[in-house]
């Protein structure tokens, strides 16, 4: 019987991974909006008070928005 080593088969999977992963990140910066970069880097510059919102208040509000505009078609 032939066999493959676990390290070798799990070096391969990562590897996979990684790629595929590279892949993802590469779509999603090519695709990111002005408006959301400008976002990001807001978010980055304003630090400290980023650090004090309440993001599952913010998830929750944004969520309750769209449920309701989701209703109303």
């Amino acid at each position: 019987m032939l066999k493959i080593p676990l390290t070798s088969a799990g070096a391969e999977s990562r590897e996979r991974t990684f790629s595929k992963l590279k892949l993802i990140k590469t779509y999603l910066r090519s695709t990111m909006s002005q408006q959301r970069l400008t976002g990001l880097a807001t978010i980055r510059i304003e630090k400290e008070l980023s650090e004090q919102l309440n993001y599952e208040d913010i998830i929750n509000d944004f969520a309750s928005k769209k449920a309701r505009k989701i209703k109303e078609l």
